[in-house]
């Protein structure tokens, strides 16, 4: 959720592994495909890229042993195009990753976000579960509508070297209600650091409407650095494989 790096790294350049693109509505989508098997879509947190959230990590390489990974850079972030058209952004996320699996002829797929890929992860299980294997939201649940957390997202600034304003502005578009979180029928992981403040705000209270859903806490890990941790990598590896 913020401009630092996952883990404390330091400022890397982009990987050197070419990376594809889709043209979505006029905003050039970029991702990278890696390994075979079953489709995994890695959704990266608000100000970085699936490169610094999933590539530096280890963690795109850990899951291409046994799936197609598919990671993805959220439109603002990344390779991907950074349009300050507030529409570009929110809702119009989701339909982004429609729009890579169907580029890629990917019927259906495991979901798997981090930080504000989690919230975008969520709305994708809302409006296209069809298309989901399951879903992983890593330190983030349940955005409520109309909620003070919300009204925060929505407040955080654009940075120099980040995403455009406009695309906190339109976290509304991917907010869900009670009903919406009732209505998901794959299965869901979630993974939060046990000393994540995000851990009280959105994961909690989503454990507590979907009980079924399986909560795995990350020990001495808080928002930035559960990714880094083998434990966070172990509970992903397993729930996929």
């Amino acid at each position: 959720m913020t401009a630092l790096l996952a883990g404390g790294l330091p400022l890397l350049a982009i990987s050197a592994a070419r990376a594809d693109s889709v043209n979505i509505k006029g905003v050039k989508i970029s991702y990278t495909v890696q390994g075979t098997g079953t489709s995994v879509v890695l959704l990266h947190g608000l100000n970085v890229s699936s490169f610094i959230n999933w590539g530096a990590t280890g963690i795109i390489k850990l899951l291409a042993q046994n799936h197609q990974v598919i990671a993805i850079d959220l439109p603002g972030h990344g390779r991907s195009d950074k349009p300050k058209d507030i529409s570009a952004y929110g809702r119009q996320m989701v339909e982004d990753i429609i729009g890579v699996l169907d580029h890629l002829g990917v019927q259906k797929a495991h979901i798997v976000g981090y930080s504000l890929g989690g919230v975008v992860a969520m709305k994708f299980l809302v409006l296209h579960q069809d298309r989901a294997l399951s879903g992983v939201l890593g330190d983030m649940g349940w955005l409520k509508t109309d909620s003070v957390s919300l009204r925060g997202w929505e407040k955080i600034p654009g940075y120099r070297f980040g995403a455009p304003a406009s695309c906190q502005q339109a976290m509304g578009g991917i907010a869900v209600t009670r009903e919406e979180v009732l209505s998901v029928q794959v299965p869901v992981e979630m993974i939060v650091g046990a000393q994540d403040p995000a851990k009280l705000l959105f994961v909690a209270p989503l454990a507590s409407l979907r009980p079924d859903w399986l909560l795995v806490e990350v020990p001495n890990a808080g928002h930035i650095n559960a990714v880094t941790k083998p434990e966070f990598k172990d509970a992903l590896q397993q729930w996929l494989d």
